[in-house]
């Protein structure tokens, strides 16, 4: 059985809870469900070629993508992607989070994006934001079947010494500014080279082409934002250096 204390930095809290690469690979498989489900959805409509049709399948997939989550976490502990990669929702008081909770933890985690993640490199029980507003962690399921990189122990210190967080704080924010600039020039610089229309930047209609190109940046950006949080909170970015 994999040892949970060697995952622990300087904690008697013997949770194993889940690494940002485990719940990732939880976010993407029930990402595919979801795609797969939508494509499904998309054929019956075609097929039928009915409004009314459309109209049902339209809000049968809007309330499974509403609901999904929710009733899942409530009643079993977790999504599809959770179990498949081993992950289970705690409540801080034990057991499952209960409805309200779960759906809460939906619309803050749909809300804020993968921006909910930062939360987990400044929070002793690696909690996103989604989860430390709820009290709840997303820990090991079956210790059994895990591997020593999918968790890891309550982290000890969480501020770096030798820097007010304050100042650490502006710091991140002005990195963070910086990346929205620099998304948004990136996707002013598109349309003059004609690989995005001005209709598609100014979210009015996208071709498949334009989507890909709109959201790889997206993510891009997405990806730089959350490396500079967490290198700037840790104070391993200009500016937001440990003092030694």
């Amino acid at each position: 059985m994999p040892d949970v204390s060697a995952a622990s930095e300087s904690s008697p809290d013997r949770h194993a809870y889940a690494r940002f690469t485990r719940r990732v690979q939880g976010v993407l498989i029930d990402a595919i469900i979801f795609m797969f489900i939508l494509a499904d959805a998309l054929a019956i409509a075609v097929f039928f070629g009915s409004d009314n049709i459309a109209r049902v399948v339209g809000f049968t997939v809007a309330a499974t993508w509403l609901f999904y989550e929710p009733l899942l976490v409530s009643m079993t502990g977790g999504t599809i992607g959770h179990y498949l990669c081993n992950l289970r929702v705690v409540d801080d008081r034990g057991g499952n989070v209960n409805f309200v909770k779960a759906i809460a933890r939906v619309v803050i985690k749909s809300a804020l994006g993968w921006y909910s993640f930062i939360g987990m490199a400044m929070t002793s029980r690696h909690q996103a934001v989604h989860d430390l507003l709820t009290n709840s962690t997303v820990q090991i399921r079956d210790l059994t079947k895990a591997q020593p990189h999918h968790f890891i122990g309550r982290r000890g210190g969480i501020t770096a010494p030798g820097m007010p967080s304050m100042q650490r704080i502006a710091v991140i924010a002005v990195y963070l500014f910086g990346c929205f600039v620099l998304f948004t020039l990136a996707m002013a610089a598109l349309a003059p080279v004609g690989l995005v229309s001005r209709q598609c930047i100014d979210g009015d209609s996208c071709s498949a082409t334009e989507l890909v190109i709109v959201s790889l940046l997206w993510v891009a950006w997405a990806g730089l934002s959350i490396w500079a949080a967490v290198l700037g909170w840790r104070g391993q970015l200009w500016g937001a250096r440990v003092r030694r």
